[in-house]
């Protein structure tokens, strides 16, 4: 089975949009000057995204970020359903290690997504051949 990935350029805006609504939800719990003044802070925003991360691409297929850039993560074997929350958990844990989704395949799948037998995919109107 062949699968069109997303491409790198989306899957960073993804990656971006989600560390900035994570760093967000930090400031708003700590306040602008809880959060510049701590040390934590950064340990904060890593365990939102991680939280957000993992529920939603259990929930809805992607994260807030992959979902408003119009990627979703899809089981490759369980015909494109969402990965289920373990899986999940698993997959942002090694795309958090950096190093994973910097050594992928041809086919644009990383280390994180070969781990869990995932793919980012781009979602595709309906009524739209892909």
């Amino acid at each position: 089975m062949t699968i069109r990935t997303a491409s790198w350029p989306r899957r960073i805006l993804a990656l971006i949009v989600d560390w900035t609504v994570s760093t967000l939800v930090v400031v708003a719990f700590l306040g602008p000057a809880g959060w510049s003044e701590s040390r934590s802070s950064s340990a904060y925003t890593m365990g939102v995204f991680i939280v957000e991360s993992t529920v939603l691409t259990a929930l809805a297929g992607g994260s807030f970020g992959k979902l408003a850039t119009r990627l979703r993560v899809v089981r490759l074997d369980a015909g494109g359903r969402p990965l289920d929350l373990l899986r999940s958990l698993l997959r942002v844990v090694l795309v958090c290690l950096v190093v994973p989704p910097l050594v992928y395949k041809p086919d644009g799948r990383g280390l994180h997504d070969l781990a869990v037998g995932s793919a980012t995919i781009p979602i595709v109107p309906s009524g739209r051949a892909s």
